[in-house]
């Protein structure tokens, strides 16, 4: 039988800090990235639309990335450090196989998009009619906070269980209808 080492009350509230304070920078990034989309799809103006897609690529993804990476390692020393554990149960291993995805999405798939968009904003600086944010940019603006804020409940709520059952049997009592007359 394994024992999972405690934190300490006040190195739990710490990291438990350090925990939500990089979930919740990463969402904001994640809104201003938003925002920032918004505006160059929105904005007839070809400077504003190409300036607003060209700070997406000077802002978002490194700290993005950072943010989804302290908040990654501080869940697993909170998993690790709890009752909770990593995989004991759904709402946890939930939100780990969210952010170790989401994290992945980031660094191979994110920041290769942004850069291509980044380019269209200079061409569209420089004044190239043919330069044209692709639509499809909005699909990481409104699937990630959705998932971040999944993940916001999910530690809430805790919903779900355990993901299996003790070792050790529970014992019942077994009532006999037979002769309870």
């Amino acid at each position: 039988m394994t024992t999972t080492r405690k934190l300490s009350g006040r190195t739990r509230k710490g990291v438990l800090l350090v925990h939500i304070l990089s979930a919740a920078a990463w969402l904001g990034i994640d809104l201003a990235l938003g925002i920032l989309v918004v505006v160059a799809l929105s904005t007839e103006d070809t400077g504003i639309a190409g300036v607003a897609i060209q700070a997406i690529d000077l802002f978002a993804i490194w700290p993005m990335f950072g943010a989804s990476v302290v908040c990654m390692i501080s869940g697993v020393v909170l998993g690790l450090g709890s009752k909770y554990g990593l995989v004991r149960y759904w709402w946890v291993a939930t939100k780990l196989f969210m952010n170790v995805g989401m994290s992945l999405l980031i660094a191979f798939s994110l920041r290769p998009g942004v850069r291509e968009a980044a380019e269209i904003g200079k061409r569209m600086l420089a004044g190239d009619p043919t330069a044209v944010i692709p639509p499809d940019v909005m699909y990481p603006v409104v699937v990630a906070p959705t998932l971040l804020l999944f993940a916001y409940i999910l530690s809430v709520f805790k919903p779900w269980g355990r993901i299996r059952r003790s070792a050790q049997p529970v014992k019942r009592e077994r009532r006999d209808l037979v002769g309870a007359v």
